[in-house]
């Protein structure tokens, strides 16, 4: 097959033409300062609000409840250590889970260091968190728990609404980060009782670069960024215009067709995960079987390292991924996969494929049809293999 072939759609997406074209005038043609006081800054600044409105209606939110970042790693940032230090008089206890994204577990690693106590609520074997877990995890001095709407690595989608209710009754902050789940799968905030959610545009086919905070009114986070008054003094620093104008396109057309394009993937991930498990031995699906997202299929192959396997791949003209992007340089093993119980030697081997728009079943073919040759081939020179 001529070309690459690309199963990483969660790492990132492709630019959409049509959310290009919309981008375009904003970089030469209408490229004022939308914080600027003369008249062609209008154009600019009626398209940063216009696009704030879009997002907003999206998720089912209010307009002045969308906060402009530069991706979902602020937007994380952001909402946590914000509302740490907004409620430190409160409390200074967090929730979060053991399997969250680097930009949440990093942060709360470092406000631990400041003074503040975390909790990190191990998933099951399937990768979901229990909301009596949560429950248990509460003292009088939590003033948030944020845990991921859909993780990353292994696709599991959380009891988000369930979790928003108990948050809400106890009276303490909720964050979501559904950077992996917005345009993905259906979200109302005001229904979910979510009080902050982060997002980023290059997971739905935007641009890269621009992300965003939603903020429940009456919540106030500390502000991260310091400056000018941009954002209604929130979050400072020169709006990224054409970025905003893409973001907004981007969410809309993947809003759109949430339903009809989770259809599709779904019944295509679906037929991945049989054949996989079908024609080859050794091989473990990582996360619940339908609570995922659905482009999201992620797989353990026993005796072999999951470097070597992405190596041979690319070879093949196939990208794929072990995990996160975030983290591929390393050579540690998922802690989204040690968090649900997998040993340290089944956790190296694993592959994550994830469909996007471009994909098709002939793809999918091909990919199985190159996996069950080079997992052959990498177990035979496995000492590991031979003796099992």
């Amino acid at each position: 097959m001529k070309g690459q072939i690309y199963f990483d759609h969660a790492a990132t997406t492709a630019v959409k033409p049509e959310v290009i074209a919309k981008m375009l005038p904003y970089f030469a043609v209408d490229y004022a300062n939308p914080s600027s006081v003369y008249s062609i800054s209008r154009t600019a600044r009626h398209a940063v609000e216009e696009s704030r409105e879009t997002i907003a209606q999206c998720i089912g939110a209010d307009k002045d409840e969308i906060y402009f970042t530069s991706g979902g790693t602020e937007a994380d940032n952001w909402a946590i250590r914000g509302s740490a230090y907004a409620n430190k008089n409160k409390g200074n206890h967090i929730i979060t889970t053991e399997f969250e994204h680097h930009a949440v577990l990093h942060t709360c690693k470092q406000l631990e260091k400041e003074g503040f106590e975390v909790t990190y609520i191990k998933p099951d074997s399937e990768g979901i968190i229990h909301t009596s877990d949560i429950e248990k995890a509460i003292t009088d001095k939590t003033i948030l728990i944020t845990i991921m709407f859909a993780n990353n690595e292994i696709g599991t989608i959380q009891p988000i609404y369930e979790i928003g209710k108990l948050a809400k009754e106890k009276g303490i902050l909720f964050h979501t980060d559904a950077v992996q789940a917005v345009g993905a799968v259906p979200i109302n905030v005001k229904e979910m009782n979510i009080d902050m959610l982060s997002m980023s545009a290059h997971k739905f086919y935007g641009p890269k670069g621009i992300g965003a905070l939603y903020v429940r009114k009456g919540v106030r986070p500390q502000v991260f960024m310091q400056g000018g008054a941009q954002e209604k003094n929130r979050r400072a620093g020169t709006e990224n215009v054409p970025g905003i104008v893409g973001f907004a396109a981007a969410l809309f057309d993947a809003c759109m067709h949430t339903e009809e394009n989770a259809l599709k993937l779904g019944q295509m991930r679906d037929y991945l995960i049989t054949e996989v498990m079908n024609k080859i031995p050794y091989v473990k699906l990582n996360g619940h079987i339908s609570k995922r997202l659905p482009n999201n299929a992620n797989f353990s192959f026993e005796f072999i390292e999951g470097e070597a396997l992405l190596l041979s791949l690319d070879l093949e003209g196939i990208a794929a991924s072990s995990g996160s992007a975030c983290t591929s340089g390393s050579l540690d093993p998922s802690h989204v996969l040690l968090s649900i119980g997998l040993p340290h030697e089944i956790a190296h081997g694993s592959l994550r494929i994830t469909l996007g728009d471009d994909n098709t079943y002939y793809q999918i073919d091909y990919l199985v049809e190159k996996l069950i040759t080079i997992v052959d081939r990498l177990r035979k020179m496995s000492p590991l293999y031979h003796e099992n």
